[in-house]
């Protein structure tokens, strides 16, 4: 029998701090040009509102950077899985900004997320591998596809992949696009297995062409601002064009390959980018099938949680796997298919079966 590649055990953190949309009403926000919106705060948070489907995000404590909450998920997936961590040959940690503790505006990555996450963990095995992942939102899942890889080839029989950012510590008060950003951090473990199903199929690409600088770090809205600290910034509508044009091509490509039907496929795990535009990437990848969209197939955590990048999905997925939302589950045997999209600009899909 072939080994697969299965998912054994997941965890994650979601930090306790809510921000609620009503907690920008006395922001101001102001244009690229620094100049600023005729609409006022109410109307600008109720637009914003309609199109993401953003009520709340969640923001770590001050104590907090990023590798801490990468350590706390790992230690839940770990007990999990109930596996010794020791025997990990494995730690990607898919991230963006690095650590930035509280009240700085610098990255600090050197060493590896990876590293302090298996400092933290107490590992003495020399031989469990850890690097980082720098691969825009699609960072966590490009991570478990790499892991997936490591594992066919027998290099490997058990990794740790997290997906963790603190966005809060990188957004411009003074854009509106501040209000989608959050923080987080979601792991698993992923081993090889004598049993079926696991990890089916998978598909990444990226575009640079004219679409590289999409997503990027940027100065600041307010123009008087003299410090030259630079922020996540996004030019909104060709992110969402461009992910309209191709995400749901990758997505059929990635089905196509894993042999399964269309109408087998029970869940689609998408990034937690914005509501709207998860509901039209899916819907149009249905319109591929010359299908529509099923109603309870897509799992969303965006309204609560906001957009914490790489780990949209692997908190989600804990989130359903653990009941908490509704009308959500898996058993064994369903395929799922998880797709992202981010910074890059970079598209990745897997399909996998419980």
């Amino acid at each position: 029998m072939s080994t697969s590649v299965k998912i054994t055990g997941v965890g994650s953190y979601i930090p306790n701090e809510v921000a609620k949309n009503e907690n920008f009403g006395n922001n101001q926000f102001l244009n690229e040009d620094g100049t600023g919106f005729k609409d006022s705060n109410t109307v600008i948070i109720e637009k914003f509102k309609a199109i993401t489907g953003i009520n709340e995000r969640r923001y770590i404590g001050p104590e907090l950077v990023t590798s801490d909450i990468a350590f706390i998920a790992a230690e839940r997936a770990i007990a999990a899985a109930k596996i010794n961590p020791e025997e990990l040959n494995y730690i990607i940690v898919a991230h963006n900004y690095g650590d930035i503790k509280h009240g700085s505006v610098q990255s600090d990555t050197v060493p590896s997320i990876a590293s302090r996450v298996k400092n933290l963990l107490k590992i003495e095995n020399p031989n469990c591998v850890a690097y980082d992942m720098l691969f825009g939102c699609p960072g966590w899942l490009e991570s478990t596809i790499h892991a997936n890889a490591f594992i066919k080839s027998g290099i490997a029989k058990k990794c740790l992949i997290i997906g963790a950012e603190a966005l809060s510590r990188v957004v411009d008060k003074y854009d509106r696009d501040s209000m989608i950003y959050s923080d987080g951090a979601g792991a698993i473990i992923l081993e090889a297995s004598e049993e079926e199903g696991g990890i089916l199929s998978h598909v990444s690409c990226t575009h640079t062409l004219e679409e590289a600088e999409f997503i990027y770090f940027g100065k600041s809205n307010n123009t008087q601002e003299k410090d030259n600290t630079h922020y996540i910034k996004m030019y909104g509508r060709k992110v969402y064009n461009f992910a309209l044009s191709n995400v749901p091509l990758a997505m059929k490509n990635c089905l196509d390959n894993s042999g399964v039907n269309i109408k087998d496929l029970k869940k689609i795990f998408i990034h937690q980018a914005n509501e709207k535009m998860d509901e039209a990437i899916c819907q149009r990848f249905y319109k591929l099938y010359n299908l529509e969209l099923p109603t309870n197939n897509m799992p969303m955590s965006i309204g609560k949680l906001g957009n914490s990048s790489v780990a949209t999905i692997p908190t989600l997925l804990d989130m359903v796997l653990q009941g908490k939302i509704e009308g959500h589950q898996v058993k064994k045997g369903d395929v799922v298919l998880f797709a992202s999209v981010g910074a890059g600009m970079n598209i990745n899909a897997m399909t996998y079966k419980f």
